[in-house]
């Protein structure tokens, strides 16, 4: 995922591509790139920023969405606000990424759950001027992920099929610095949930941290794409669905380089699969083998529900 900010003032590259024109060339050279989805994005979501007017929003976002998807690619928009959401919908956009997984905007479910389109709902905490505070975890992948289920359940209620619900652990928001590194390291948990997952790590100021000169100054933002790149591979190989950046060649690459990975850690779990079957078809298992595997399974299926 591609991400097109028609910002002036984002962490990363406010100002750059602003006016409609100059965003709608930044997400076809994404797409050159290798993108697979562009998101659109009219409001800043950096720590501390202010809100924008909706119809300031409305005017950034709509022309670049219904630009893009005319130049054939698929587009999501990223907003808080359903009015927007539904606006750029109905001008091509196939999916949601709403940062506040819908409680900045009690109206939000009941669009995504009328217009069939796919949603993001990340984990958050409060908007960007406040976020910062409300870094207080016990166990932080325990709270993000009952948190996700809450936000599920909501839109469930709303009439939103399982199949839109794409889950996003939200790092960086109401997550300052260390508090990142456990959702990384448990990404295969929120992966078993069943639900797709998004991961949103490109460039953020835990990375310019890791990053830090000698002098213990943070790497600014464009410094942060060889460590992108790394967690990009990262997820890719915990089995997330998707990854959004802000540069895409790199990241690419690592998706390729995490494919082939899992695919070689599947053969090789396939061949002892297949020797383990060959030796129990010559030696046959015990009636205690036999018993303590089937007590093993079934406890691991009521673990599951």
């Amino acid at each position: 995922m591609g991400v097109v900010n028609v910002t002036p003032d984002s962490f990363s590259d406010g100002g750059r591509w602003f006016d409609a024109a100059g965003a709608v060339e930044r997400g076809l050279s994404l797409l050159d790139e290798g993108a697979d989805l562009l998101d659109v994005g009219g409001e800043s979501t950096r720590p501390g920023a202010a809100r924008v007017p909706v119809e300031e929003e409305l005017a950034r976002v709509l022309p670049v969405v219904e630009q893009l998807v005319a130049h054939g690619a698929v587009v999501s928009v990223d907003t808080t606000r359903a009015v927007v959401a539904a606006q750029a919908v109905d001008r091509g956009a196939v999916l949601v990424n709403d940062v506040s997984g819908g409680l900045a905007d009690p109206d939000m479910a009941s669009v995504v759950a009328r217009t069939g389109a796919a949603y993001v709902a990340m984990h958050w905490r409060g908007h960007a001027d406040v976020m910062d505070a409300h870094d207080a975890y016990d166990d932080v992948v325990a709270e993000v992920r009952r948190e996700l289920a809450q936000r599920v359940a909501v839109l469930r209620g709303a009439g939103v099929r399982d199949e839109q619900v794409v889950l996003d652990p939200g790092l960086g928001f109401a997550k300052t610095g260390e508090s990142n590194w456990p959702l990384l390291a448990h990404l295969p948990e929120l992966v078993a949930d069943g639900y797709p997952v998004l991961v949103g790590a490109s460039r953020k100021r835990f990375l310019g941290h890791l990053m830090a000169g000698p002098d213990g100054t943070p790497a600014p933002p464009a410094a942060r794409d060889d460590a992108t790149a790394a967690v990009t591979a990262l997820a890719a190989a915990a089995g997330v669905w998707a990854v959004r950046v802000h540069e895409v060649r790199a990241s690419v690459a690592a998706v390729r380089v995490a494919a082939r990975w899992r695919d070689a850690q599947q053969d090789v779990a396939g061949r002892a699969t297949a020797g383990r079957a060959t030796a129990e078809q010559t030696t046959g298992p015990t009636t205690q083998d036999a018993t303590t595997r089937h007590a093993t399974t079934g406890a691991a299926r009521e673990g599951a529900r």
